[in-house]
This record gives C-alpha cells, sequence and structure tokens, in this order.
C-alpha cells in the first residue's frame, strides 16, 4: 500500500489534498504536512476543505493556504488539473461535504490514507491501517520512506499536532513504544518543542466558548450506576452564549474526567437529529457501540450522527443500548427505563430559557 502511494508521488506532478467537515488535529495537521511534504518534492499541491479552520487550530503554520470550497474558478482547476486526489482521515465521500461527489467523480487518481475501518469502494489506492494512532502517523511514514530530512519545523508541527490531538495527548490504547519513538524524531528533526503546541489548543478559549462549557457542564448526568456519563450542546445553547460549534472540541473528556465514568458521551443537537462524540477509558471500547449507530471510530475515541425524529429519541436509544456495547460492574437489562429526574430532564432541554 505504501509502495503505491510513494510511486504515484514520485510519477505525478499536480496533487489535490482534502479531508473532512470540521477538521480536527488530525485531519488539518495530515493535510498540511502532506502538502508541504509534496511542496518539498516539486510537486504542486492544492489544500482545499469544505469547512474553514476552526478557532482552535488556526494558529498552525500552513493553516492560512487551507482554502475552504467555493466553487472558484482556480479551485475548480486545481481538482480537474490534478494528477492525483488525496482523501485524509475520513473514508466516507459525505463527510467531505461539498467536495464530495466532486472528488468522487475526478478523474484524478483518488488515494485515501486514513486509519478507519470499513471504507467505501470509490477509491483507486487506500493507504489503510486501523492500528494507526493517527492519520499523521501513515503521512510521516510517507515522509520517512522517502526523505525524513524534509522534515522541517512546519512539518513537525503539522505532524505532532495530528498525533498528539488524535490519541488523548498520548493516553489511548493506540500509543505504543514505536509511536513514541516517532514522535521523538518528529520533534527533533523540527526543532520544536511540544509545550506550547498542547498549550494552544487546549488552553485558548474563547469566552463564548467558556460560557457553553459552563451550560454543558451543568446539564452533564449519570447513568448505569455513575458508569456512563453524557451531556448535550443544543442549538439552542450555543446560540445564547455567541459560541460556535468549534468550541466543543474536547466537552466529552469533560464527562470521561468524572471519578468511575468508563464511557462518557456527548450529543450535539442538528436539525435532524444528533452528533454524537463517543469516549471511553483504555480498557472499555466504544467503536462497536458507535458503529451500531450508523458511525465509527476506534476503540477509545468514536463518533456517529444519528437522525430520530427528535434529539430526545437520539438520547434515549444511544443511552439504552449502552448495556450491549459496555461491561459495566453492574448487569442493566437494555430496556431500563430512563429515571424521572432524566426525563424530565429531556422534556425541558429544548425548551429551556437562557442562563
Amino acid at each position: 500500500m505504501l509502495d503505491d502511494v510513494l510511486t504515484l508521488v514520485r510519477e505525478n506532478e499536480r496533487f489535490f489534498v482534502t479531508t473532512h467537515l470540521g477538521p480536527d488535529g488530525d485531519a488539518l495537521g495530515s493535510q498540511i504536512a502532506l502538502a508541504r511534504f509534496l511542496q518539498k518534492l516539486g510537486k504542486q499541491a492544492a489544500m482545499v476543505n469544505s469547512d474553514e479552520v476552526g478557532f482552535n487550530l488556526d494558529w498552525m503554520p500552513g493553516s492560512g493556504d487551507v482554502e475552504v470550497y467555493d466553487s472558484s474558478l482556480d479551485q475548480q482547476e486545481a481538482l480537474a488539473e490534478a494528477d492525483v486526489v488525496f482523501v485524509l482521515d475520513t473514508n466516507d465521500e459525505e463527510r467531505l461535504g461539498k467536495l464530495g461527489g466532486l472528488v468522487r467523480e475526478a478523474t484524478a487518481t483518488t488515494v485515501l490514507i486514513d486509519h478507519h475501518l470499513q471504507p467505501e469502494g470509490w477509491f483507486d489506492v487506500e493507504f489503510i491501517r486501523d492500528t494507526a494512532a493517527a492519520t499523521g502517523e501513515l503521512v510521516y511514514e510517507m515522509i520517512d520512506a522517502t526523505d525524513p530530512s524534509l522534515i522541517d519545523a512546519e512539518i513537525a508541527t503539522a505532524l505532532y499536532t495530528a498525533i498528539m490531538t488524535d490519541t488523548g495527548s498520548f493516553r489511548y490504547s493506540s500509543v505504543t513504544p514505536r509511536l513514541h519513538r516517532i514522535v521523538a524524531d518528529i520533534l527533533e528533526r523540527g526543532s520544536i518543542e511540544p509545550a506550547p503546541i498542547h498549550e494552544t489548543i487546549y488552553d485558548r478559549k474563547s469566552m463564548p466558548g467558556l460560557r457553553l462549557l459552563g451550560r454543558m457542564l451543568n446539564r452533564i448526568r449519570l447513568r448505569y450506576d455513575g458508569q456512563l456519563g453524557y451531556s448535550v450542546v443544543t442549538q439552542r445553547m450555543v446560540e445564547d452564549t455567541g459560541a460556535s460549534w468549534d468550541d466543543k472540541q474536547g466537552f466529552v473528556n469533560y464527562v470521561l474526567s468524572i471519578e468511575g465514568v468508563k464511557a462518557a458521551l456527548l450529543f450535539s443537537e442538528v436539525d435532524d437529529g444528533s452528533k454524537i462524540s463517543f469516549r471511553s477509558e483504555a480498557d472499555v471500547r466504544v467503536d462497536e457501540w458507535a458503529r451500531n449507530f450508523g458511525g465509527g471510530g476506534h476503540r477509545n475515541a468514536a463518533g456517529a450522527y444519528v437522525r430520530r425524529p427528535t434529539f430526545e429519541d437520539v438520547i434515549e436509544d444511544v443511552i439504552d443500548a449502552a448495556p450491549r456495547f459496555i461491561d459495566f460492574d453492574d448487569p442493566y437489562a437494555p430496556e431500563e427505563e430512563l429515571s424521572a429526574e432524566d426525563e424530565a430532564y429531556l422534556e425541558t432541554l429544548l425548551g429551556s430559557q437562557s442562563e
């Protein structure tokens, strides 16, 4: 797989690099690192996404060169004239947003670089390894196999951001001794310090984002004797606080940090259902749980987009299914009903007034 991708890199000159909606650290870091690597080889590499770079990542060197797709002539030409299109960190046409159908129908060779399972079947070449901690790890392997001396401060920052964010700051089960050696090589070759990157991503908050965090924390609920925690971010909460959807990055980890919680969920309200973030402790899997609701991901970090008649239906259905996928300390029947407190909470959730 890697050899096939490197052959395409050697034999072609024009590349188009894209990633999923709402690009996170792994998506954006992998995109910038790959594009800069190609450019250092003397290639043309356009970076175009359907969504803009979020507040917590707009500091990253190279992020200003990532264009938001607006169907401009230059962008259409970049895709039409590309020899190779790289799709990073997602294997789903829908997750590419407005670019999905255009990329799928492009005359270029489409290459998937990803660490998620069950890719759609329209890619021409795939470089996939689900045991990789991040897509950034696979991009590092491409560079390392070609010329590791090309890793400068910008590429190193992008790769470190990709790997650090997708491993929960190196605490997920995907972290191995080999990965730490890769990160050490990245830090050394780029002559960069990890602390400023971590601080910029996780410690820089907007005031509206903090207000939204407060609302989310106030809505945390526990189920299954405190072993499952969940909270919500509704459209009303975002509007009332003046926050953006980007501000909720990492919110689910606050729920997981509660003592005794094995698995955590964050339900984000959308027009026809909910986007759900699943997180868990190292020895607890949530990927199959997410997959059961049409999503996917990794052992300890997964996601799903669930359409139900109401937001409350999504919350109830997903929580009721938990015992089928999580081994709680005490047996609970999947059909266990919500407590009176939770029922009242859900009934008033969407109609709650500004605080």
